[in-house]
């Protein structure tokens, strides 16, 4: 399997955009805190052929302690969430 870490993927935009290291990396950290600030604040992303962000709830719901096998409440809580959009499955098929 093959990774894609957040330095290559800087440095692809810095090749493929004409950019410095530096600029390229400014820009990818901009658009992650962007889409981090937008979620925080309970909104969604659209990136329209790529696909969307958002906060999804999780009910509170009993599960089992691994070591002991004890029953606990895991209490509810929300997640951030992605769904991809149609022209991206479509590129992944």
């Amino acid at each position: 399997m093959i990774y894609l870490t957040k330095k290559d993927l800087i440095e692809v935009v810095a090749k493929k955009s004409n950019l410095t290291n530096k600029a390229a990396r400014d820009s990818v950290q901009t658009v992650l805190n962007t889409i981090r600030d937008s979620l925080k604040r309970g909104e969604k992303v659209v990136l329209t052929g790529f696909g969307t962000f958002s906060v999804r709830s999780r009910a509170q719901r009993v599960g089992r302690n691994p070591k002991t096998g004890e029953r606990i409440t895991l209490s509810a809580r929300k997640a951030p969430g992605f769904t991809p959009g149609k022209t991206f499955k479509k590129a992944i098929r």
